[in-house]
C-alpha cells in the first residue's frame, strides 16, 4: 500500500482502534500534535509486530521486517512511502524523535519472529522488554516532553514493568505457540528442563516461582516509574500515567491469581480501561 492511496493520519487511526488497545484511550488527552504523532508511533508498532506475531515463514518474516528497516531510513531522508511512515514524519522532525529507537523496534519484533522462542536469562529478557517496550517508550516521553534523563528514566522503568506484565499475562498463550520467554537459567536453577513441549512445565512449582520472581521484578519497576511520573509536569504523562494504572491493576489480578491456574484468564474490561483512563488522564 503506497503512502498516497490513503489519508496518512486517518489509516493510523484506524489501524490503533482496531486494535482494541488501552493505548487508544490513553492518547485521547493529548493536545492534536501529540495524539496524532503517538498514534503513528502506536500504528508503526503494531504494523511490524503483526510481521513477526502473523503464523507464516520466518525467512519471510525477516524479509518483510528488512523491508521496514528499509522504510525507517527512507523516513529519513524524508522520503516515506507507506502510510504510517507518512504519518510519523511530522512526528520525526517536530519531536526529534530518534531512528535508533525505531531500528530497535525492529530489532524486537525479529526476535518474536522465531519459529521457537526461548530466552536465555536476564540479560536477553532486559535485551527483549528494551527493543520491544523501552524503545516505544523512549519515542513517546520525547513526544510528551519530558527531556532527558527523566524521559529515558521513565521510559526504560515503565516500559520494562509494561512488558513483564505482558509476558506474566500470556504464558500458557504463547506456550502453546512454543514460545517461552520465561528465562532458561531461572526455569534450570529451579530443576526444569524446557524442553519441547513448553506447556507440559506450566503446573511445575518451579514455574510458579519464577513467575513470582518477574512478578516482583515488574512490581519494582512500576514502582520506580510511578517515582518518575511524580517528577514529571502531570499533563506531560497523562498518557503513561493511564497505561502504567491499567497494567498495574492486571498484574494485581495475575498475582492474586497465582501461577497455576493458567485456565482463568486475566484481563480488565473496556468500563474499567474507560474508569482508569478518565480518573487518571483528567488529572
Amino acid at each position: 500500500m503506497s503512502a498516497d492511496s490513503v489519508p496518512a493520519q486517518a489509516y493510523v487511526e484506524q489501524v490503533v482502534r482496531a486494535s482494541g488497545t488501552s493505548f487508544y484511550w490513553a492518547m485521547r488527552f493529548l493536545p492534536p500534535e501529540k495524539r496524532a504523532a503517538m498514534l503513528a508511533v502506536y500504528a508503526f508498532c503494531r504494523e511490524v509486530d503483526d510481521v513477526a506475531d502473523e503464523p507464516g515463514d520466518v525467512d519471510a518474516k525477516r524479509r518483510a521486517l528488512a523491508e521496514w528497516r528499509e522504510e525507517i531510513e527512507a523516513l529519513f531522508r524524508g522520503a516515506p512511502r507507506q502510510p504510517v511512515t507518512a504519518a510519523l514524519s511530522p512526528a520525526v522532525s517536530g519531536f526529534a524523535l530518534r531512528k535508533a529507537d525505531f531500528l530497535a523496534i525492529i530489532d524486537g519484533m525479529e526476535m518474536d519472529a522465531a519459529e521457537r522462542i526461548r530466552i536465555a536469562d536476564l540479560d536477553e529478557l532486559r535485551l527483549y522488554c528494551d527493543r520491544v517496550a523501552c524503545a516505544v517508550g523512549r519515542l513517546s516521553v520525547r513526544i510528551f516532553g519530558v527531556g532527558d534523563p527523566l524521559g529515558d528514566q521513565l521510559a526504560t522503568t515503565l516500559g520494562h514493568a509494561l512488558q513483564l506484565t505482558n509476558i506474566l499475562r500470556d504464558v500458557k498463550e504463547d506456550a502453546s505457540r512454543d514460545r517461552l520467554y520465561l528465562p532458561h537459567d531461572l526455569l534450570t536453577k529451579r530443576g526444569i528442563d524446557a524442553g519441547p513441549d513448553v506447556l507440559a512445565i506450566l503446573h511445575n512449582s518451579g514455574v510458579a516461582s519464577v513467575c513470582a520472581d518477574l512478578a516482583g521484578m515488574a512490581v519494582k519497576h512500576f514502582d520506580e516509574a510511578a517515582a518518575c511520573i511524580d517528577r514529571c509536569e502531570r499533563r506531560q504523562v497523562r498518557p503513561a500515567t493511564v497505561m502504567m494504572h491499567v497494567y498495574q491493576r492486571t498484574l494485581s489480578r495475575l498475582i492474586h491469581r497465582g501461577w497455576r491456574r493458567w485456565a482463568e484468564p486475566v484481563s480488565l474490561s473496556s468500563a474499567e480501561k474507560l474508569w482508569i483512563a478518565l480518573r487518571y488522564g483528567m488529572i
